[in-house]
């Protein structure tokens, strides 16, 4: 199985086509418009077996999955005391292990954006996370942790690890949290101000069997979106 977190920069529409190259089983989409909003016969065609959800037609998150995958939408919460967080979307594959999409937002909090918002997502929700993947654009890097936090992106991947959880790029390049290599970001597309801000984790019983992780090449990906796709193969 390979399964692949892409931030396309909008207008998924027009980009659809250069995904083929990984052909992958499930592809991870942030920024994308909703596919029952488009009027692109193109790319509803690709888009026919997917989930989405967005504050806009134009900019949501969208799990597209190949003919043979069936996705069941899971209802899990999106409330921290009385704060709604976005964007996740978890859904079931197969009915044999849950995904989720992230795409990570500020979500107008002075204090609990994006990496903040995944925090308060795993506290309502951190038992159905064991046999999960968690997968897309988290908008944070152990760079970033702030002394006085307890919600800091090193809070986050430990959080996780409690629960059996690690990031696979990690786990496959034997690099830490904060010191990649390899960025899947870069800031106005510039070359010079580039981070690694998207993740696939899982449990063991993936990354027991992860084949590899690669990253899409920069100065082909840099001319479509200001991500790289990252992609895991099983």
């Amino acid at each position: 199985m390979k399964i692949l977190t892409w931030n396309c920069n909008g207008a998924l529409r027009k980009k659809f086509g250069n995904l083929s190259e990984f052909n992958a089983d499930l592809y991870i989409i942030q920024e994308c418009e909703n596919p029952a909003e488009t009027k692109h016969k193109e790319y509803n065609d690709w888009a026919e077996n997917y989930l989405w959800i967005g504050d806009t037609k134009n900019k949501g998150i969208g799990i597209f999955a190949s003919k043979n995958l069936e996705l069941r939408k899971l209802n899990w919460s999106n409330s921290f005391k009385d704060h709604n967080v976005k964007h996740f979307l978890p859904c079931s594959v197969n009915g044999t292990f849950d995904l989720l999409a992230v795409w990570n937002h500020s979500n107008n909090s002075p204090t609990f954006g994006y990496i903040g918002q995944l925090w308060k997502y795993i506290q309502v929700n951190k038992t159905h996370l064991n046999n999960s993947i968690i997968i897309g654009d988290l908008n944070s890097n152990a760079i970033w942790d702030k002394w006085d936090r307890w919600w800091n992106h090193s809070d986050v991947v430990n959080e996780l690890k409690e629960i059996g959880i690690e990031s696979f790029y990690h786990k496959y390049r034997s690099e830490e949290q904060g010191k990649e290599t390899q960025p899947t970001f870069f800031l106005h597309r510039n070359k010079e101000k580039s981070y690694h801000i998207d993740y696939i984790f899982g449990g063991r019983e993936f990354s027991n069997r992860l084949k590899k992780v690669e990253i899409g090449e920069i100065n082909k990906w840099l001319q479509i979106s200001d991500h790289l796709p990252m992609i895991c193969e099983f």
